[in-house]
């Protein structure tokens, strides 16, 4: 079936592929990677060609602290004063008379609000998680990659480039 208004897809790229190319560099850290394609970059190499892929994908959980009920409830309240205020003062600005009433609501409510948010689901949890984290993906390893046809003289660059 053809789209009577054109190719919406013109210009973007498709689905994901593997990337492709020769390595020309592998280094421990991302920010490593970065400064070699960024030495490339400012010797006038021709960088279209050029990947950094990330080898060997992690994904780590780093654990912030333990939750606690005291913990909950007080970012709860805290988050939810912030977002009773600013409905507050969207209220107060087409309210007639003055802007305390509007926001004595809006904090009020806000906090009450934000108190159920919180506890409702981590009472859900049932102690199964007393921890917040966050989470990333990391790489063992950055390798950059070339077109094949200038790979030579980016592995050259590189070579002279102490990382």
């Amino acid at each position: 079936m053809t789209n009577p208004l054109g190719n919406a897809n013109r210009g973007r790229p498709g689905l994901p592929t593997p990337p492709s190319g020769w390595p020309v560099g592998s280094y421990p850290t991302y920010a490593e990677a970065q400064r070699a394609v960024d030495y490339l970059a400012d010797n006038q190499f021709p960088v279209e060609g050029v990947t950094i892929v990330g080898v060997d994908l992690m994904q780590v959980e780093r654990v912030l602290y333990r939750l606690t009920w005291g913990k909950v409830i007080g970012g709860g309240m805290v988050s939810g004063a912030w977002l009773g205020l600013f409905l507050g003062l969207l209220l107060s600005l087409f309210t007639t008379g003055g802007a305390i009433g509007p926001l004595v609501v809006g904090l009020v409510g806000g906090i009450i609000f934000g108190l159920i948010s919180a506890s409702i689901p981590y009472a859900a949890t049932r102690g199964q998680r007393d921890f917040a984290s966050t989470m990333q993906l990391v790489a063992g390893r950055y390798d950059v990659l070339c077109d094949p046809k200038t790979a030579e003289q980016a592995r050259d660059m590189l070579a002279r480039l102490a990382i």
